[in-house]
């Protein structure tokens, strides 16, 4: 009953999130929209997409370092066509199959140990996180600024911030492994930054064609701010809060026009799916895994 609710909160999240950039792009004009998707030139969203690429492959270096430093023999290839079909999965089948799912049950599949294959996700998502809040003041200062804040404390979310110290403190146990490993927790970051500086990377090469000057440190701050959004689990896979998020954002602080900003982000969005795509090989395998796993659970 309680998943239940939570699938359609988020369904309703993302419909609401939805509706209100189909509002938005209502006010726009969509020959605007039209001529800011035409400034952008195919050589710049190759240059784009190559960029997100290359962020795809420190995510899956971040991850590899953390399963190996974790006990688990596991392949760079491996862990490439696991951390590949989890964004894939994340994309296109968010409803049913979450990327981290995916990647446990075919880590799994593989045969390796599902405690510590469980345990080396939450690190994952943990280190990016704390990636993400490196980058966090580059956008939040703006921010504060734009919206005339005396301080900190007048954005303060006490109810999130207590929900995020609780999950701190329930995967605490299971980042403990990492936590004696020092080294290998500085080389994931290592990767996490790498994975950071090829996606801001890429939505300056989208600013830059749509002929706005923005600092690539105020995208870095913007762009954390947007993750940070779309972690309130209220849509699927954070579907319209990322775009209208991302929208608002440069429109607010990065000086871009309406049509440019829902343009960049939409064009975002894009490059992420197309990013994932290499992960298609390998879900049908393990999508068969995870049927097997759970007939053999009834029986």
């Amino acid at each position: 009953m309680a998943q239940n609710r939570v699938v359609i909160i988020r369904w309703a999240g993302t419909l609401l999130a939805l509706i209100l950039l189909l509002l938005l792009l209502r006010e726009e004009k969509w020959d605007d929209i039209l001529l800011a998707v035409k400034q952008v030139s195919p050589l710049q969203f190759l240059l784009a997409l190559a960029l997100m690429l290359v962020s795809r492959l420190f995510v899956v270096g971040r991850w590899h370092v953390l399963m190996r430093s974790g006990g688990v023999d596991i392949s760079i290839k491996d862990s490439a066509a696991l951390t590949f079909t989890g964004l894939f999965a994340s994309n296109f089948l968010p409803t049913t199959v979450g990327g981290d799912l995916a990647r446990l049950a075919g880590a799994m599949q593989l045969g390796f140990d599902r405690a510590i294959c469980l345990a080396s996700l939450v690190a994952d998502r943990l280190v990016g996180m704390f990636g993400m809040i490196l980058a966090l003041p580059f956008g939040l200062g703006p921010l504060m600024k734009s919206l005339a804040l005396v301080s900190y404390k007048a954005m303060a979310l006490p109810p999130l911030f207590q929900k995020i110290i609780e999950f701190a403190r329930r995967t605490l146990s299971a980042f403990s492994i990492w936590l004696k490993k020092p080294a290998a927790l500085l080389l994931s970051l290592i990767f996490t930054l790498g994975n950071m500086a090829f996606i801001f990377a890429a939505i300056y090469v989208l600013t830059s064609g749509l002929g706005k000057d923005v600092s690539y440190w105020l995208i870095a701050g913007l762009w954390s701010l947007t993750y940070f959004v779309t972690l309130v689990p209220v849509s699927i896979n954070g579907y319209g809060v990322q775009e209208f998020s991302l929208t608002y954002l440069l429109a607010k602080l990065g000086g871009l026009d309406h049509s440019q900003s829902i343009t960049v982000a939409v064009l975002i969005r894009l490059l992420f799916i197309l990013a994932s795509v290499p992960g298609a090989a390998y879900l049908p395998s393990i999508l068969s895994a995870m049927d097997r796993n759970q007939e053999a659970d009834k029986l």
